[in-house]
This record gives structure tokens, sequence and C-alpha cells, in this order.
């Protein structure tokens, strides 16, 4: 009997420790940033090929950020040129909630594998001085002017920002479950065990 009631007094205090971890973010009144990356390549008539980057940042704190700058400086001059858009961008604020986009196109210069750091985005909250940083999602590598046939591509990204947005939105509520019901099952099992020893005793 002694196994079982320990090994249930130690999930209670592990379910109460994640508990409470899994909350601290929800109930901390600051800005949560998240960025999402994405770049799609688009082939021309002429057989040339251009760039789309886009990216969003979502605020799923509980309050504003302030004096939001965006950078995506990490394409090779040699290789792309900005022929739209920018890779910075700034914005004054982004509210709890609330969803900023940036998108800029390039045209690819040089044939090979490309591959893209995270982009970095900087914003200030009310109770520090120092400005915060966040980092984007990065991209898979990009194989411009490639010679490959037409193929049917489908699309990730509507269901990449979409599965960010649910679990940025209910991660606490989904982990929680999680975990009750891991902690159900685990408590369950010892006395299915027991039982069944008792059984072949019989």
């Amino acid at each position: 009997m002694a196994d079982p009631i320990s090994k249930t007094l130690i999930l209670l205090y592990v379910f109460f420790i994640l508990f409470f971890f899994s909350n601290s973010h929800a109930s901390s009144d600051v800005p949560f940033i998240v960025a999402h990356k994405k770049a799609n390549i688009n082939k021309l008539k002429t057989g040339s090929e251009t760039v789309s980057v886009t990216i969003d940042i979502y605020n799923q704190g509980s309050s504003t950020a302030y004096d939001i700058s965006l950078v995506d400086d990490s394409w090779l001059n040699d290789a792309f040129n900005v022929i739209g858009g920018s890779t910075s961008k700034s914005w004054e604020k982004l509210d709890a909630g609330g969803i900023l986009s940036h998108t800029f196109e390039l045209e690819v210069k040089t044939k090979g594998v490309f591959s893209s750091e995270p982009a970095v985005v900087k914003f200030r909250i009310p109770t520090k001085a120092v400005l915060q940083e966040a980092y984007s999602s990065p991209i898979l590598p990009l194989d411009v002017l490639a010679d490959r046939p037409p193929e049917k591509k489908f699309e990730w990204t509507e269901t990449y920002v979409l599965f960010i947005r649910l679990l940025a939105r209910y991660g606490s509520i989904i982990s929680v479950i999680s975990i009750m019901v891991l902690f159900v099952y685990l408590v369950a099992s010892p006395s299915k065990s027991v039982a069944k020893a008792s059984k072949k005793r019989r």
C-alpha cells in the first residue's frame, strides 16, 4: 500500500507545480510576443523568381507592447534584391490580443539553396527600461531557381498559424487537462495491477 500512496503524492505535487507554471504567463500583466515568418517562392513567366516574405506578430500577453520594431536583414545582398517593401518596420504599439503583419518582396539573383535567420522583434514594456527581444519562427531552406516540375503544393502556413494561435490562447488549459488525464491514468493503473495480482493469488 505504501508504493501507490507515495506515487500518488508525487504525482499530486508534480501536477500542482506544472499547473502553477502553466498559468504564470497568463496571470502576469506583461505582453507576450510571438512572431511567425513565412516565405513563398513565386515563379514568373520570364523564368525568374521572386520571394514573398510575410512576418506576423502576435501579442498573446495581457498588456500592451510599445515601440515595436521588426528587422529581417538576413537576406544576402548578392543573392536577393528588395523590390517591394522593406526588411524593417516599426509600430507605435501592439495591444493585448492584437496582430501586426509586414510583407516585403525579394528578387532572386542567384541560383541555390538559401537559409534565412529568424527575424528580430524588439519592443518596450512600461515596467522595464531595457528593450525586450523576441524572435520569429525560422523558415525552411529555399531552393530558388531550381529545375523542378510543377507540383501541387499543400499550404501548411494557415494550419501552422491556427495552431500557434490556439496554443498561445489555450495552451495553459490544454496542459492542465493533459496533466489531469495522465494523473488519473497513473493513479488508476496501480489499482488495476494490484487487483490482477490478488486474482492470481486466489
